[in-house]
């Protein structure tokens, strides 16, 4: 995956709170009709099967995390990301163009359906943060908080998809991340979100809304390499077969079933179901990536989920 090294970035849609210090964490309430979000199965699955931990609390620095007497702010992503070329030498810069390409398809779509899109920031923080769902901390995962209309996350998240949930990893993995909590925001923003309750289960509200979130993610992917952004230049140029292997690799580790089997009690409980098991996030973000159509994404008018 490569970005258009001409091509212009837009940091106001990023709000980096990194060094700022985001209080005390906890628990990111559940409201509005049951939010959906990647990262939240990893805090809720562990906890309740008395799992491990997911916070990078070793001491280590790893991949988004701040240096000893570090601190970041907007303006330093101001100064350091303009173009693509500093997407391709600079990892914050790279999440800025996701963002950005993401929020560009997004603004088309709904454009093209006589629709207005509302852009959502992406906040980034550093350990734990406070939103308008609650106050959470890096073990919650990404996740989008629709009480506010933004998107959260801790950037070492994506170190410890490789480390502790032994994902490939790599730029479009990444960027498929994001894509899913901006699918969220999408639903937020058409009302889907509020027409789901809170259960769980193989065939929960919970469980459709996280797969058409996937299904979301796969059809900006599709359309990633044609989207212009602001400057009417696409802001990634190329996406590879090996990128779209390493997307799905990520899907597939964080299914319900694999987490509950290899990072909870090693049983698998149905009926404790949110997110979707492996396949099924692996088969609805593969559905939107070959469709490109976000028509194609819906998990609520199907009986068969995969």
């Amino acid at each position: 995956m490569r970005f258009d090294d001409n091509a212009e970035l837009d940091t106001s849609e990023v709000s980096d709170l990194r060094g700022e210090g985001g209080g005390i964490g906890g628990r990111v309430a559940l409201g509005g009709g049951g939010l959906g979000v990647v990262g939240l199965i990893i805090y809720f699955v562990l906890s309740q099967l008395g799992g491990i931990s997911t916070g990078g609390s070793s001491g280590s620095v790893g991949l988004g995390q701040l240096q000893s007497g570090q601190q970041i702010t907007n303006s330093t992503l101001a100064d350091e990301c303009h173009t693509g070329a500093d997407a391709n030498r600079n990892h914050d810069c790279a999440v800025v163009a996701y963002i950005n390409s993401i929020q560009d398809y997004w603004t088309d779509q709904f454009a093209r359906s006589g629709q207005t899109y509302r852009k959502a920031t992406t906040n980034f923080f550093s350990g734990s943060v406070r939103t308008g769902c609650g106050s959470a901390t890096s073990d919650t995962g990404p996740f989008y908080c629709p009480a506010d209309g933004k998107v959260y996350i801790d950037l070492s998240f994506y170190q410890e998809l490789q480390s502790r949930f032994g994902a490939e990893g790599g730029p479009f993995a990444e960027a498929y991340v994001l894509a899913h909590e901006y699918g969220h925001h999408v639903q937020d923003l058409l009302g889907t979100s509020d027409r789901v309750g809170s259960g769980t289960g193989p065939t929960s509200g919970s469980v459709r809304l996280e797969l058409q979130a996937d299904c979301y993610a796969g059809v900006w992917g599709n359309h990633a390499t044609t989207t212009p952004s602001s400057s009417g230049r696409p802001l990634i140029t190329d996406i590879t077969q090996d990128d779209i292997n390493r997307a799905l690799d990520t899907a597939s580790r964080i299914g319900d079933d694999y987490i509950q089997k290899n990072l909870g009690s090693g049983k698998i409980d149905t009926s404790q179901f949110t997110h979707g098991t492996s396949a099924q996030r692996e088969k609805w973000f593969n559905t939107g990536f070959t469709t490109g159509d976000p028509a194609r994404c819906d998990t609520f008018g199907t009986s068969n989920l995969g």
